[in-house]
């Protein structure tokens, strides 16, 4: 006999996929909301814990950042983060003797209006504070997955791995690029796979790097150095290593002196000695968009609705402004008194939101096959468009604003505001 867990069907939700934007909504959601929201959180995965995010960093720009403030988290994640101050960019080829700098981005520039554009933060302490915080505010969580979901007239009943029951007003399909839930409610999805893969590690180094993040673009495609902070009196820099699929197997195949040193052939010097302190991991790169980011009392949100390259570091980005626009949708429903499972709700969640995802989707698609080219004619151009960013400040505000979620009509958490 099934069993089944009673909601008030009206005001509750169900968030599938306890990821960073998941916990980020169902956490904004009910510090706005109180007792007005039942909030369930449903993810297999949820006896590891934050360990299962150990050896990731992601870059936080300044707007989910000023929302983590709002949310009351940002103190508690800070030990966790590191300032990138500056940014410097380059094009060369990997044999290349020197490596002109292009393009720098600085926490001074009339451009960067003072703030940081972004911080770097290691994924393990801050899945852990969100999970945290969601269990201090009342938030249920059920280690078990979501195996079906059935709309119906005024809620959505879900159906547990386990044969239990909830129902709910709303369902947030959060469970990653192969979202079954997105799947089962037909939401088609337009991508392709990249000829590449990503390559992540954590690097120790004798030299401070002073918040200074490194974009060097190479043939193969970008390897980026994104400074963490120190450990036990270590200096730590995250590397996000892009390299040809083909030729993964044989950079990383060997003993970890070699790894080492094809890493150092791509970071340089300037930092000193390097050790390898976590990794390296490889992920396989994709693109990919659903065609709609909603269904009948289904919301999809971070990789479920789309997934970009790492080109741009603006993945986590793009799932956290979803979190923040959605908790704002439903939290309006939720004070008008109307059905946070309505069609209107969701239709202003995707319109606020449809708009910069694809537009930042093309972006870095568009990025990483312009700059992993090595045609002379490609390059000479793209080395021209660079210098020309670097000596026009309002390009450089243009693209500033871009990286760090601060440009347009932005939900009112990513401006640091209460919903």
């Amino acid at each position: 006999m099934k069993g089944s867990v009673s909601r008030r069907g009206s005001r509750g939700l169900i968030v599938a996929g306890a990821g960073i934007p998941g916990l980020t909504l169902a956490l904004a959601l009910k510090q706005a909301n109180g007792e007005a929201i039942d909030i369930t959180v449903c993810d297999p995965g949820l006896s590891a814990g934050a360990a299962r995010h150990r050896g990731r960093a992601y870059a936080v720009a300044a707007g989910p950042r000023r929302m983590f403030g709002q949310l009351g988290l940002w103190e508690r994640i800070a030990p966790a983060a590191e300032a990138i101050l500056d940014m410097a960019i380059t094009d060369s080829r990997l044999a290349d003797p020197v490596r002109p700098t292009f393009l720098t981005f600085a926490q001074g520039d009339e451009a960067a209006d003072g703030e940081p554009f972004a911080h770097m933060v290691e994924a393990e302490p801050l899945v852990e504070t969100l999970l945290t915080a969601s269990r201090e505010t009342g938030i249920t969580f059920e280690g078990t997955g979501i195996a079906t979901a059935i709309p119906e007239r005024d809620r959505i009943r879900a159906t547990l791995g386990d044969g239990r029951e909830l129902a709910a007003s709303l369902i947030v399909a959060a469970d990653g690029a192969r979202s079954r839930l997105r799947e089962a409610a037909g939401i088609g999805w337009v991508g392709w796979s990249y000829p590449q893969a990503g390559i992540v590690a954590t690097i120790a180094h004798e030299r401070e790097h002073e918040g200074r993040a490194y974009e060097h673009f190479l043939p193969s495609g970008p390897f980026a150095i994104l400074p963490l902070p120190d450990r036990n009196g270590r200096h730590r820099s995250s590397i996000v290593w892009t390299e040809r699929q083909a030729d993964v197997a044989a950079l990383l195949g060997g003993e970890p002196e070699d790894t080492l040193a094809e890493i150092e052939r791509r970071f340089g010097l300037k930092l000193g000695r390097l050790t390898l302190e976590d990794g390296p991991s490889t992920h396989p790169l994709n693109f990919g968009i659903a065609r709609a980011f909603r269904g009948d009392r289904l919301a999809l949100l971070g990789d479920a609705a789309h997934v970009i390259h790492p080109v741009a570091g603006q993945g986590l980005n793009l799932g956290l402004a979803g979190a923040a626009a959605l908790a704002e949708a439903v939290t309006e429903a939720l004070r008008l008194g109307t059905d946070p499972g309505a069609p209107e709700v969701l239709r202003a969640y995707e319109r606020a939101r449809r708009f910069d995802t694809v537009a930042m989707a093309a972006a870095t698609d568009g990025l990483n096959r312009l700059f992993s080219n090595d045609a002379l004619p490609v390059r000479l151009a793209r080395d021209l468009g660079l210098g020309l960013v670097e000596r026009l400040p309002s390009l450089k505000r243009f693209f500033i604003g871009e990286a760090s979620t601060s440009r347009g009509a932005q939900p009112r958490l990513l401006r640091g505001e209460a919903l």
